[in-house]
Parts: structure tokens; sequence; C-alpha cells
């Protein structure tokens, strides 16, 4: 994997722990705090994935991303954000087609099956939580949108309830998932890799 980070502590953290935490699945071939260095080591390393710091200095994120994806087009690409309730960088990058996003505070073995599910690789069973499968459609569609940042009133909107039909609809997700409020579940969200094709599509439904 390639990781595009402002913090080479951070990269570095990573680089050591992601090995032993995937059992030799996930490695890092290279890192650069620069968003205009990143094309150039998707060139020279064809990652498998890539992870991009959403708040990169100049030209930022999206561009980082949209310059490596002409590079690589297939490649999966995931933000990294401190604040899932501060989504506007997050609706940017996922509307420019990224593959999902991740807390940069998930301990490094949380953010293994998000790696791997982005890949698509399916050799490991934690890739994908087990609690996904008891969610019905409309569970997972909430989910999708609590993890991107939206609000009551946007969630309300995209599904066509009450904001009070929201927030009962949000007590029951949160028990079914077993965290303790919606940053929690952001979370959790961003390690099973949720907001992927599906995060894009709800995002695009929300602002209709």
């Amino acid at each position: 994997m390639l990781i595009v980070d402002r913090q080479p502590m951070f990269r570095r953290c990573l680089e050591e722990a992601l090995p032993a935490a995937s059992e030799g699945w996930v490695r890092v071939v290279a890192g650069t705090d620069v968003a205009a260095s990143a094309p150039a080591l998707v060139r020279m390393h064809r990652p498998d994935v890539a992870l991009v710091d959403l708040e990169l200095d100049a030209p930022g994120p999206v561009a980082a991303f949209t310059a490596m994806r002409r590079v690589q087009p297939s490649l999966p690409v995931l933000a990294l954000t401190r604040h899932a309730a501060r989504f506007e960088g997050v609706l940017e990058i996922l509307g420019a087609g990224a593959n999902g996003v991740l807390l940069r505070t998930v301990p490094p073995a949380g953010f293994v099956p998000a790696l791997l599910a982005a890949t698509g690789a399916t050799t490991q069973p934690s890739a994908h939580l087990p609690v996904g499968s008891a969610l019905t459609s409309r569970e997972r569609h909430l989910w999708t949108l609590i993890a991107s940042g939206a609000s009551t009133a946007q969630i309300a909107r995209a599904l066509h309830v009450s904001e009070r039909t929201v927030k009962r609809l949000t007590a029951g997700l949160l028990r079914t998932l077993g965290v303790a409020n919606r940053t929690e579940a952001a979370a959790l969200a961003g390690r099973a890799g949720l907001l992927g094709d599906d995060g894009v599509r709800a995002e695009r439904l929300q602002s209709r």
C-alpha cells in the first residue's frame, strides 16, 4: 500500500504495525507527505491500495487522488480523517470516486479489514464484519449515511422519513452494532470498508 499523509510518525507506525497485524497480507511500499509526489510513487510502486490524508497541504487530497487515478485508474483509495462529523472533505473525495473513509484514530489492526476489502481480497474472514449480514438494506443505508457524517435532517431527506423517525432508527442501529454513539458507528463502518460504492450512491441521493 501507499500512504499519502502529512505525519511521518503516523506513516512509520503503519509501516511497522500493518504487516504483523495482517499476518503479512499488508505492507507499506512507499509514503509521502507531499500530495504532488503521489502520482510518481504510484507509477513507481504500483500499489494495491492507497491511503490519502484529508488534511494534506495544497494541492490537497482530491487533487492527489485524481492524479493517482490518472496513473493507475483502478487503484482503490481510502481517505483518512480525524473527525467523521466534519464531512465536507469526506463528501468531496467520495464524490470524486474514493472507495471509503477511515478514522485515523483507529489502531493499525483496525485498518486491515477495510484495506483488504478495498482490494477485493477475501482470504481473511475478518475482511467483512459479521454484523453487516444481519442488517437490512435500509439499516445499511442508514449506517452509510451516519458514517458519512450526514446530519439528522439530511438523513431524514435521504430516507424520506421524519427526523423523529431517524432518531428512533439510529438508536436501534446503534444497539444492533453494539456501539454507544454515531462516532463509534462511523469508525466501525470504516473498519468494515462500508463507504465504498454504496457510500457514494448514498451521498448522491442525499444531495438531490
